[in-house]
């Protein structure tokens, strides 16, 4: 299998009748899903040429699930859009992409045309029009004559703009050898079970969307959120008989903390993947405690086309037993994927010492859209600079640091942000907790935390200073620490840093 919809294709051939996708009340087997799939690409063929951009603008819906395949079907590349941007950062996007055809939701599409009213040429409605627009069932429906296009596996299936948290947002390519690996390499790291229910909560404008390629390659239905809450995932798992599900570190303390979980069964519940950011060990030992199942992490990012390195759950269990730093651990790379640990000259440090975290392989992006520039600062020697700063221990585990981006230099000192917020989070009065640096004239920098507590919880800003200073050296202690109700976020669960860092200047 070479091309992303071939997964479809060959699954209605295989099992039409077994459901592919749930969303609500509302199902589709992997026949109805794939006709369906076929009608898109044939309908876009209608209004666009091969190599074309269609851009997709919705929260999770059924109608983006399609246009996963339907888009590369038809020759054309799919760009996702992050529906939470602003109107003129979703118009720059649509600039950059050059996209001729987009998708959308009425309410966002109205966000869009407040800033770039005349920009799309042709504009689909999923949920109703305004007049302007084509409805997506009857654009659809009035599909063309299914005339198939060349492709070959090094065509960019989906473009996929990073999340921007070190500056402004680049356009990943993604080819379909690119997603295709990155899909057996999620299969190798987190295997899908033969009787596996998957319930899918992130934004599918995310590239954690691929986990619905994954189980549909191995003809596993997937449960579709409209958008993630607490009460969604209970509500799901207990009507659906959920098996395993991925969530973002900030949504499993937030699952932990809600009422309704004690009242919950979640026996189903076989497996949890996390991933998208660092999770404090102290919210995982929760997780595992309180949860009941096993629990495994992925470690990747858009340019990866998911997910290279993966701790399992046997790695979680010696954690909990013997080996509490495995906890802290990302994992091990997987066998599609080659990894190195390296100074700013390039050069393999030793074990255990801490470098840029670098890798290559037939996951890694092929580039980024029209932007020749980032793209040549990011490979090296045909290594992929990852922008990660990690190091490796004697059994080969990856261990995340920090982002180069988040790393505080203070006095001199360099001082990794993730190592205070895991502090942070050993208060028992802390549900979240992000650090950034402070501009300072005489340190260069300082510590500066932000921190939302659990309901009820009152402690001072002092408290949980010394609180950061029993665990750390004094240096790495916060010199600042600002209350607020909830961090901000990106479409995949990260807090963005870049909105705190902003908040101080």
């Amino acid at each position: 299998m070479q091309l992303l919809d071939q997964i479809i294709a060959a699954a209605a051939r295989e099992c039409p009748h077994r459901t592919a996708i749930v969303f609500g009340a509302e199902r589709w087997t992997f026949a109805q899903l794939d006709r369906r799939v076929e009608q898109l690409a044939g309908a876009l063929r209608c209004v666009a040429g091969e190599g074309d951009r269609v851009a997709v603008l919705a929260e999770n819906h059924p109608a983006v699930v399609e246009a996963y395949y339907a888009v590369p079907r038809a020759g054309m590349i799919l760009v996702p859009l992050n529906y939470r941007l602003a109107g003129p950062e979703l118009a720059a996007q649509l600039r950059d992409s050059g996209a001729r055809v987009l998708i959308g939701e009425r309410e966002l599409l109205d966000r869009l045309y407040d800033a770039a009213p005349d920009q799309i040429e042709t504009v689909v409605a999923i949920d109703r029009t305004s007049g302007g627009e084509l409805l997506y069932a009857d654009f659809v429906a009035a599909s063309g004559d299914g005339t198939q296009v060349h492709r070959t596996p090094d065509d960019v299936a989906w473009l996929i703009y990073t999340s921007g948290t070190t500056g402004r947002a680049k356009g990943a390519m993604l080819t379909h050898t690119n997603l295709i690996a990155g899909l057996i390499a999620a299969s190798l790291g987190r295997p899908v079970h033969p009787a596996d229910v998957y319930l899918y909560p992130f934004p599918l404008c995310h590239v954690s969307g691929y986990n619905v390629c994954v189980m549909h390659l191995h003809r596993r239905p997937v449960v579709l959120l409209r958008r993630f809450s607490p009460a969604a995932v209970l509500e799901a798992v207990q009507r659906e008989r959920v098996t395993t599900m991925s969530l973002a570190p900030t949504m499993i303390a937030m699952l932990l903390d809600d009422p309704g979980l004690g009242d919950s069964d979640l026996s189903s519940v076989r497996s949890i993947g996390y991933g998208a950011s660092a999770i404090p060990p102290a919210v995982l030992r929760r997780g595992m405690k309180l949860l009941r199942c096993d629990f495994a992490q992925g470690y990747g990012m858009t340019e990866l086309a998911g997910n290279a390195v993966f701790l399992d759950a046997e790695a979680h269990r010696r954690g909990l037993a013997d080996a509490p730093h495995l906890l802290g651990a990302a994992g091990l790379p997987g066998p599609l994927i080659e990894l190195r640990i390296v100074d700013s000259a390039g050069a393999d440090v030793a074990t255990g010492e801490i470098g840029e975290i670098v890798v290559r392989g037939p996951q890694v992006t092929a580039g980024y859209w029209r932007d020749a520039a980032a793209t040549a600062a990011s490979w090296r020697d045909g290594w992929f600079h990852t922008g990660d700063i990690g190091r490796r221990d004697g059994e080969g585990f990856l261990y995340v640091v920090d982002r180069v981006k988040d790393i505080i230099v203070s006095g001199g000192e360099n001082i990794a942000s993730r190592e205070v917020e895991d502090a942070l989070h050993l208060h028992p009065a802390v549900r979240e907790a992000a650090v950034v640096g402070e501009p300072d004239e005489r340190w260069g920098e300082n510590v500066c935390a932000f921190v939302a507590l659990r309901a009820g919880a009152v402690v001072s800003e002092a408290e949980l200073i010394d609180s950061v200073r029993a665990h750390l050296a004094g240096y790495k202690k916060p010199k600042r620490v600002v209350f607020v109700d909830e961090l901000p976020k990106n479409a995949g669960g990260k807090i963005a840093k870049a909105e705190l860092r902003a908040r101080l200047r």
